[in-house]
């Protein structure tokens, strides 16, 4: 089991104002890292993200609240907390080799071992050959890595990193993060979790593993999203954009209306997956008898994890397939559904669908109960469009039509664009 490193429980932040008044900017935020974590945090600008990432590094002190660090609480500088910040905070009368070391020596390691422990990771970030180099001698991107290399010198349990690659040159900054990615990815970097502020959405889901949001006026927690794609993350897959979707729809919500997990909304966000795509995955799984590897099935098929996917989360969702592990497994459903002939598929879907898919449903009951069971695309994209934007919104219909069509619940005309039951026209 992973230790907990950094637990906030409860923190408010808050400044005096006149007259006695105060103003409130982070308000009952409550959040766990545990090691192996890459946490992002995004918000609308500010929101108090850098306000919040000071208050937990020790920097500034909460007006309430705990935090807990390895279960004990501390309320001043943490020396096993380095920060990288946006404007590089470089010495320009230092080299980078010296640079690197200042951490170092504020914490009593001098002469060769500081030495030896810049030297390292300037070689990690890619400056080798320049440790002589003053800061007036390098671009910007070469100034942020001294900077990575400073934080990372001491070795310190959580990296903290302020937005540090929005005053960079586009190309620059993404060749950053994916050099960042790539070494968490190996292991290569010395601490234990990353914390990571930006207001950069696809950054975010490129980077972490988990992004928190905050609202604003005061800042609290509106949402936790997972964020399990493979690394290193391709940025024009399905998945990748439905995640930004995803948190770009909560940072554009109306706060009343953003639950705390996004995932636990009244809509589910339906896999991007056709019927016959997720009955062949089912077919494919059962001819396998036991439990698939999924890196195995995406060899088998000469398919990217990106591409399967979808159809895996589809199969899920409806319950006909479990993952555990990164495995596979039918459930007595799936197993049953590969069994049977076409109709017999058609009725155990429609019934799978109606139980665990909740825009088939409620496009059914809303059909069922009007009377002259049609009800026009316009009534669904409208209440679809309070969780999802605009385009995604068709998106979640198009699937449900494709699912909804199969299973033999209604009908689309595409000339009128109405949903219909069929066995009711005259």
């Amino acid at each position: 089991m992973k230790d907990t490193i950094l637990e906030v429980k409860n923190l408010s932040k808050a400044y005096p104002m006149r007259k006695g008044s105060f103003l409130t900017v982070l308000e009952d935020i409550n959040l766990t890292v545990k090691e192996g974590d890459f946490l992002s945090i995004l918000g609308p600008s500010g929101a108090g993200k850098s306000t919040l990432l000071r208050i937990l590094a020790g920097l500034i002190e909460p007006t309430s609240g705990e935090i807990l660090y390895f279960n004990k609480s501390f309320f001043s500088a943490n020396p096993k907390i380095s920060m990288v910040f946006q404007n590089f905070a470089l010495f320009p009368w230092l080299t980078v080799l010296e640079n690197v070391e200042v951490g170092l020596k504020a914490l009593g390691v001098i002469g060769e071992s500081a030495r030896e422990k810049a030297i390292k990771v300037i070689d990690l970030v890619g400056l080798d050959g320049f440790e002589d180099a003053y800061p007036r001698e390098l671009s910007g991107g070469m100034k942020q890595r001294v900077g990575i290399a400073r934080a990372l010198a001491v070795e310190p349990d959580i990296l903290f990193m302020d937005e540090p690659f929005s005053a960079l040159d586009i190309l620059t900054a993404d060749n950053l993060r994916s050099e960042l990615s790539r070494l968490w990815l190996e292991g290569k970097l010395p601490i234990k979790s990353v914390i990571f502020v930006t207001h950069n959405i696809e950054e975010a889901v490129f980077l972490s593993d988990r992004a928190i949001i905050l609202s604003h006026n005061p800042a609290t927690i509106r949402a936790e999203i997972y964020i399990n794609i493979p690394r290193i993350r391709n940025k024009n897959s399905k998945e990748f954009k439905f995640l930004v979707d995803d948190i770009y729809t909560v940072l554009t919500k109306p706060k009343k209306d953003v639950p705390f997990m996004l995932r636990k909304e009244r809509y589910q966000f339906l896999p991007h997956a056709k019927v016959g795509a997720i009955a062949g995955l089912i077919e494919l799984a059962h001819s396998k008898e036991e439990a698939i590897d999924i890196s195995d099935l995406t060899s088998d098929l000469g398919l990217e994890v990106d591409d399967l996917f979808p159809l895996i989360e589809a199969s899920v969702f409806l319950g006909f397939a479990e993952v555990k592990e990164g495995e596979i497994r039918l459930t007595e459903e799936g197993k049953k559904f590969s069994r049977s002939d076409v109709l017999e598929k058609k009725v155990l879907f429609r019934d799978m669908a109606l139980k665990n898919i909740q825009l088939i449903k409620q496009i059914y009951q809303v059909l069922s109960t009007t009377e002259k069971k049609r009800m026009s695309e316009d009534f669904f994209i409208e209440i679809l469009e309070n969780h999802f934007t605009k385009d995604e919104a068709w998106n979640q219909l198009e699937i449900a039509i494709d699912w909804g069509r199969y299973a033999e619940l209604f009908a689309y005309d595409y000339d009128t664009g109405e949903f219909y039951i069929e066995d009711v026209q005259s």
